[in-house]
């Protein structure tokens, strides 16, 4: 039994693709080439694969990421860009010699944090639902293991950042946090057996996956 096929635009090019494919999928078995970022197709990192999608019969237009978000029937998909925002700023997390100094230093990284307008446009963007207003609060407030947990299950797909009307950059505040607790912790254990995995070798990239060869 073959699967369903969908018809959607992509980038402005009509495809038609199985329905139980996701759209990374469908845009790479549409002939297309993946370019820079992707992690999942083993050339970069999560969370590159963000796109504008609008649904059939819908006005509204939802952030989502095209590696798991499934094909529908008249769905229109636009790939976003990430652009660098100028105001980047670098931390050396060895210098963070206690938890006591987490708070300061947190405030100091990102001084607008605590400017949140509660305007939910981070809720709104981030394609995982996490609740990206309520974690930047928290961290504010120097609850950081309450907010590292809001921030746990982030891809630094950074469509929080592009949303945020007062520059917080809410998913690398989010990083700074979990990156404290992590430096300042016992490491956890799926982390470290991970490590060791690629330490020996055993971690492999699959370099003939679609997409996982982008033209020079």
């Amino acid at each position: 039994m073959t699967d369903a096929i969908v018809h959607l635009i992509v980038e402005g090019r009509s495809i038609e693709a199985a329905a139980t494919s996701s759209i990374l999928q469908a845009f790479v078995q549409a002939g297309e080439t993946l370019v820079e970022g992707v992690g999942c197709m083993g050339q970069g990192v999560c969370g590159s694969c963000r796109v504008m999608v609008r649904r059939a019969g819908q006005h509204d237009v939802q952030t989502q990421l095209a590696c798991e978000t499934v094909v529908e029937e008249g769905m229109q998909v636009a790939f976003l860009d990430y652009l660098t925002p100028s105001n980047r700023r670098a931390y050396r997390i060895e210098d963070l010699a206690d938890s006591w100094q987490a708070p300061r230093k947190l405030l100091e990284f990102f001084p607008e944090a605590p400017h949140c307008r509660h305007c939910s446009g981070c809720d709104r963007a981030c394609p995982k639902g996490l609740e990206v207003q309520r974690g930047v609060n928290l961290a504010v407030e120097g609850e950081l293991g309450a907010a590292g947990q809001v921030f746990d299950e982030c891809v630094m797909c950074n469509l929080c950042t592009l949303a945020c009307p007062e520059h917080i950059r809410p998913n690398h505040l989010g990083l700074f946090v979990r990156r404290t607790i992590a430096s300042l912790t016992l490491r956890p254990a799926d982390l470290m057996r991970r490590l060791e995995e690629i330490e020996r070798g055993e971690m492999t990239i699959d370099l003939d996956a679609p997409g996982a060869r982008p033209p020079r």
